[in-house]
């Protein structure tokens, strides 16, 4: 792997016209604050535009020299920590701009003034210092980037305030702050602070500590708010000998102890106890805080030959936010994405993620001791003695995983955030002592003597007394300074983005993980530009997402062409490159080349993509040299790719000759299946019976459940039968709705697909049901095992049966399958009863014609599995339709249990088949009714008729005093006989009954 590319991220250089020696600086929006050494005690203002070009502001003095100073976008205010009279000194600096406009005004007031009116209309014009007293010395600063809130550092705690804007008036919005809260950390001295979106790193000289502040759910009680104001950790254990050194010990002996890191939970363990103080005013919205350790980490003094153990301290502390990817163009609003912490010794620099999860994401080693450094989205910039030096970041990688939990799959990638970091560039400079990052430039402050020039001219010749050296050094600078400050301009993404290409093509043939090293940066670095919040307003917005995508198409290229283990990477990477089929194929495949081989990654790519739904047709050469390319590297892949739509246009006399030639090595159903395919596309039908006569229907079902394109296949999201499937329709419907039933039973085919096909096939429109369709849900009913599905099947064939019969409908064709063959083979449905059979004897010649129809729906109804409830309105239109309407009816009545009901349809309409009713359906508990129901209703309909009713006589004499006779005792008979009867008719069932009486 190639650790340093020698690429040019540097572009043109330019001197800021400082008047004075500059001590620090920061950068603002499009600003640089430059404040200048002790004597002069000012703050140079200038305006970067574009090209890194410096106009001058203005500038204002300052209290005394400033030890620190940083800036805040928002609120747009500067911060600084000065010393005057051996007093530190906390002060911000708000309205600023105004002294551009010539305005020398300055108002000083105290943090939390409140302010009268008459005075503060005088702020619009003037610059505002905010003075900010604490009860210990300031030691570091840093503002959060997301709300502009301060962070404080002091000895043995932190001290945040909050920004506040107060409105004055309509025209007239003061920035001020509030202390809001203290932590309170024993026994550290924070040399460092950086402070994002609650997050807060802190470093001393060899520890660096990462806590999150959490929000607490704030109690109503006051009490309890109260209580919660001050929240302490559980007491650590005792650090012992690390805490508690006596002095002889600090005089005599250096304590090393062990080096330590504590990830997440675990950093709980650092025995750093901290205490919440609460300073905001209690009201209904005041916030609690508790404290979420992140990451603790302890280094010992570097004892390697690059310095002495003094020497090594960590600096460059700094949290780095990402913000979600921008998708609207009036969205202004950031939200925070991830969350990176770096921080450096001299030789090793470290980069976290502390967002989700809290890993060390990279490590980078340095050449030589660095004296700062200073991370951005796509780089990190590490200032040494003699060279600014550039490595990549892995920052976009995690991001991108962070915004996309599922970026790693066949549809999208991303580089690994393993990725190897390298040296984009080490660039020679003369002393650089400071840097800061500032949009696409990069601010160095260089110091150095003429002695310092002198012996860089000479052999160098580096001693391990470096301490004397740089004592000597800093002496010469003191006395004769040559300093320089720069803003140096970083290259265009696009211009980086070329370079990196143009270099990866070196490694093409030599190094193949050098090339897709350097691609995958080139990717990553575009990526990074395309989540920065102000992408969609770049004038580069479209070049960069033509590199995003021409990147994706590169780096597929190399998991195509190169053998490597991520071969599978191919395929996303070509998706979101938004290539073609075809555009990839005459990217990586040469006319004519029998000899050429391809790698897994190209066939991994072509087979997934010519599996899949897609809508792109390849043309008949395109076609053929994919048959070629899979007969080469994988022969056993054919019959399914030629199935695929994408290959509509295959010559099938060439695409026959392939599969002649594996078939004898390779024999399969599904390699006949297509040869029969590819035989019906050249009309040669002799070919097709051959094919599809060499196995069984059964087997032939199953072989299409191994290649479902052979009989549907999807365009534009809709499925579409083959030329296949219309065949079989008017062939072999039979095997057509076996294979279907097949593919659905081993769920590849949903319901809905299954009928819009045979809509398609027989077609017919969205609102009619062809009869191929029902001979489908017939056959599915056979095999079904999911409750669910069996009731909607059982609904839908209800259905159409009672809209033939209701519309006198015949079917288009004849059905696979008779009533007697359903109920051979299919337990839902059941045998039609005795006194069914009898209704329909007596039927009108009307319903012999749909007698098929009307048998099924009886059947079904004689099963137990259709859910009667649901299927009363579907069958509501037969339930007059004369005596096929009327078995319906009993048959309904009866499922449901109301048997009375039943009865007296039957003996209103069609007597003679109440007694095979109460035969067949009175039993067990139900038996009651013969003379709770039947008796007396047989009694009182022949009393009305008299003797113009036989089939009631009939039935009275025939069946129901036989069963009156044997069920009831003699008195009870008695009692149910009417008063007004003929006693010889009733007499032998009375005799009957005595009989049975005496017997027993």
């Amino acid at each position: 792997m190639v650790q340093l590319y020698n690429l040019h991220p540097f572009g043109s250089q330019r001197v800021v016209p400082c008047k004075q020696e500059p001590a620090h600086f920061c950068c603002g929006r499009d600003v640089l604050f430059v404040a200048s050494t002790a004597a002069s005690c000012r703050v140079e203002v200038f305006a970067v535009r574009d090209q890194g070009r410096c106009e001058p502001l203005g500038s204002f003095a300052t209290l005394g020299p400033v030890q620190r100073m940083a800036h805040s976008q928002a609120g747009d205010y500067l911060v600084t920590i000065e010393e005057k009279s051996k007093a530190t000194f906390l002060r911000v600096y708000t309205n600023w701009r105004c002294m551009s406009a010539g305005s020398s005004r300055v108002c000083v007031r105290m943090v939390g003034h409140k302010m009268e009116e008459s005075y503060s209309e005088t702020l619009k014009e003037q610059m505002s210092v905010v003075e900010m007293p604490l009860s210990d010395p300031p030691l570091c600063i840093s503002c959060c980037p997301v709300n502009g809130d301060l962070l404080v550092g002091c000895k043995n705690k932190l001290v945040m305030f909050c920004l506040k804007y107060l409105v004055i008036n309509q025209n007239l919005t003061v920035l001020d702050f509030e202390r809001s809260l203290i932590l309170h950390i024993d026994s550290l001295i924070p040399a460092e602070v950086a402070f994002c979106a609650r997050h807060i790193a802190i470093t001393t000289e060899l520890d660096v500590l990462i806590l999150k502040l959490e929000l607490v759910q704030q109690s109503t009680d006051r009490t309890e708010q109260c209580a919660h104001t001050v929240s302490t950790l559980e007491k650590p254990v005792d650090r012992g000998s690390s805490t508690h050194t006596s002095q002889l010990e600090l005089d005599e002996f250096i304590i090393c102890q062990k080096p330590v890191e504590l990830l997440g939970e675990e950093s709980k363990l650092c025995e750093i106890p901290i205490t919440l103080e609460s300073t905001e005013l209690l009201t209904e919205d005041t916030k609690h805080f508790q404290v979420q350790y992140l990451l603790f980490r302890r280094f010992t003094p570097d004892q390697s030959p690059f310095g002495f153990c003094e020497e090594t301290k960590l600096h460059s502390v700094q949290l780095l936010p990402v913000y979600q990817t921008a998708h609207k163009e009036t969205e202004n609003k950031r939200e925070l994405l991830s969350l990176f912490c770096f921080f450096s010794l001299p030789h090793v620099g470290y980069l976290y993620s502390v967002g989700n999860i809290v890993e060390l994401i990279s490590t980078y080693q340095y050449s030589e001791k660095s004296e700062q450094a200073v991370l951005t989205p796509q780089f990190l910039h590490v200032i040494t003695s003699e060279n600014l030096q550039c490595f990549t970041v892995r920052c976009s990688a995690a991001a991108a995983r962070d915004e996309d939990p599922y970026i790693d799959t066949t549809l999208k990638a991303c580089p690994p955030v393993s990725l190897d970091v390298c040296t984009l560039r080490m660039q020679l400079f003369i002393g650089p002592r400071a840097i800061c990052h500032f949009k696409k430039h990069i601010i160095l402050l260089t110091k150095a003597d003429t002695e310092d020039i002198t012996e860089r001219r000479k052999p160098s010749r580096r001693m391990l007394s470096r301490k004397a050296d740089s004592i000597k050094s800093r002496t010469n600078s003191e006395s004769e300074p040559g300093w320089n400050l720069y803003i140096i301009n970083t290259v265009s993404t696009i211009q980086l983005y070329r370079e990196m290409v143009d270099y990866s093509r070196t490694y093409e043939n030599v190094k193949t993980e050098s090339c897709i090293h350097l691609l995958s940066e080139a990717h990553l670095l575009v990526r990074a530009a395309i989540m920065d919040p102000h992408f969609l307003k770049s004038d580069e917005k479209e070049e960069l997402l033509r590199a995003f995508r021409e990147s994706c198409a590169f780096l597929g290229d190399c998991y195509s062409r190169f053998d490597t283990k991520d071969y599978h990477l191919a395929l996303p990477y070509y998706r979101m490159s938004g290539l073609s089929m075809t555009e990839v194929l005459n990217r990586l495949a040469s006319e004519g080349d029998e000899m050429q081989t391809y790698e897994r990654g190209f066939i991994f790519y072509l087979t997934h993509s010519l599996n899949e739904a897609l809508n792109e047709e390849l043309s008949k050469e395109s076609a053929n040299k994919v048959l070629q390319i899979f007969y080469l590297a994988d022969p056993g892949q054919l019959p399914h790719i030629l199935c695929s739509p994408c290959m509509t246009n295959v010559c099938p006399l060439t695409a026959v000759k392939y599969l002649q030639k594996i078939e004898k090595t390779m024999p399969s159903v599904v390699l006949s299946l297509a040869k029969a395919f590819m035989a019906l596309k050249m009309g040669d039908l002799m070919m097709y019976e051959h094919e599809m006569d060499s196995y069984k229907e059964t087997i032939l079902a199953c072989g299409f459940v191994g290649q479902p394109k052979l009989l549907r296949q999807h365009k534009e999201g809709t499925v579409m039968p083959t030329e296949f499937a219309v065949h079989l329709k008017e062939m072999q419907p039979g095997l057509l709705v076996a294979a279907t039933v097949a593919l659905h039973e081993n769920s590849k085919i949903e319901l809905e697909e299954a009928d819009t096909l045979f809509k398609m096939l027989c077609s017919n429109s969205e609102n009619t049901v062809p009869q191929l369709l029902v001979d489908f849900w017939e056959a599915l009913l056979v095999v079904c095992s999911q409750e669910e599905i069996i009731q909607e099947l059982l609904l839908r064939v209800t259905s159409q049966y009672v809209w033939r019969i209701s519309k006198q409908q015949l079917p288009e064709t004849k059905p696979l399958k008779t009533t007697e063959d359903l109920i051979n083979s299919c337990n839902h449905f059941g045998l039609i009863f005795p006194w069914v059979t009898s209704i329909m004897s007596m039927g009108s010649p009307f319903d012999k014609d749909y007698c098929e129809d009307i048998s099924k729906l009886q059947s079904l109804l004689c099963s137990q599995s259709i859910n009667i409830a649901s299927a009363l309105p579907v069958l509501e239109p037969l339930t007059e339709a004369g005596d096929t309407g009327l078995t319906f009816h009993v048959l309904c009545n009866t499922r449901l249990g109301k048997y009375e009901e039943a009865i007296d349809q039957l003996l209103k309409r069609c007597p003679a088949a109440a007694v095979l009713y109460a035969q067949h359906e009175l039993k067990d508990d139900n038996r009651a009714l013969w003379w709770n129901k039947l008796l007396p209703e047989l009694c009182k309909r022949t009393r009305l008729t008299g003797n113009d009713c036989p089939v009631l006589i009939s039935s009275l004499k025939a069946e129901t005093l036989s069963v009156v006779a044997m069920e009831l005792e003699l008195r009870d008979l008695l009692s149910l006989l009417p008063e007004d009867g003929t006693a010889a008719f009733f007499l032998p069932h009375l005799l009957h009954c005595s009989q049975r009486k005496l017997l027993t």
